[in-house]
């Protein structure tokens, strides 16, 4: 799954003296972040988007003697996914929009021959069904259809909004969340290998894809039901996750090299 990235990623560049990476991170300072500065972060699995940013924002309020500093995320990653998180800091803030807008890049695996509520392994296996009848010419079939402009029904289980109430949070109560199709554009949907149920993938998709609903659309397509079981991102337009820094890296930098897990 390490493959080259696509050349049609593409964004307005930030000032490359203001974007906080593994290898330029030991030539800035903290105190730049008053002026704004962009983080490359690896999230790690088991963190929500929200620990990654309380976490940042905690660690700069803390070195630079601050009550308040404004720190957001360009693009939420679900629990269980790991992979880049682009994390914006004080004035950069008003950047995330435009981060928000850019291609993302994806690896991952799919299980084949059950579903799930959350079209994740989050939740608990249903409807077992037979999937080893499945050829891999019929998986690369299944997935052709997934590929290019499509109508794309999110997750009950996601952030977007509901008469003002988060979807998941809907879900959890046990309500029937139905959300309305949306376009999206998948300009790749690569099968790398198979091995039994598994398969691991390689996506290039537009802002407001769902790899989630993809893999669920994969098992209904197959008719054997499918669901999400890893998740990495491996790009958001021209940044690269080989280029991101780890929580522990962040903490290191601000100071505080004990303060690399999630936050209470």
């Amino acid at each position: 799954m390490n493959q080259d990235l696509p050349d049609s990623l593409s964004s307005d560049h930030l000032d490359p003296k203001r974007i906080v990476s593994r290898s330029s991170m030991e030539h800035m300072h903290p105190e730049m972040a008053r002026e704004g500065l962009l983080f490359l972060v690896d999230k790690p699995s088991g963190w929500t988007s929200f620990d990654v940013v309380n976490k940042c924002r905690w660690l700069l309020r803390k070195r630079l003697g601050l009550k308040k500093f404004k720190v957001g995320h360009a693009g939420t990653l679900d629990p269980m996914a790991t992979g880049l998180l682009l994390i914006c800091a004080g004035p950069y803030t008003k950047r995330l929009q435009d981060l928000q807008g850019m291609d993302k890049v994806y690896s991952g695996a799919v299980t084949l021959g059950a579903v799930t509520a959350s079209y994740d392994a989050d939740s608990r296996e249903e409807d077992p069904r037979p999937w080893d009848h499945i050829e891999d010419q019929e998986i690369q079939r299944a997935i052709q259809t997934l590929t290019g402009e499509i109508l794309q029904q999110p997750p009950a289980y996601s952030a977007l909004k509901v008469d003002g109430q988060r979807a998941y949070a809907l879900a959890r109560k046990g309500q029937e969340v139905i959300l309305a199709a949306r376009p999206v554009t998948v300009h790749s949907f690569d099968l790398i290998s198979r091995e039994g149920a598994m398969i691991t993938f390689r996506v290039h998709c537009s802002k407001g894809t769902y790899i989630r609903s993809l893999a669920h659309d994969l098992g209904q397509i197959l008719g054997c039901g499918a669901y999400l079981s890893a998740l990495q991102r491996d790009a958001i337009g021209p940044y690269t996750l080989p280029s991101a820094l780890h929580i522990s890296d962040m903490a290191r930098w601000t100071g505080d090299p004990n303060e690399s897990h999630p936050p209470e």
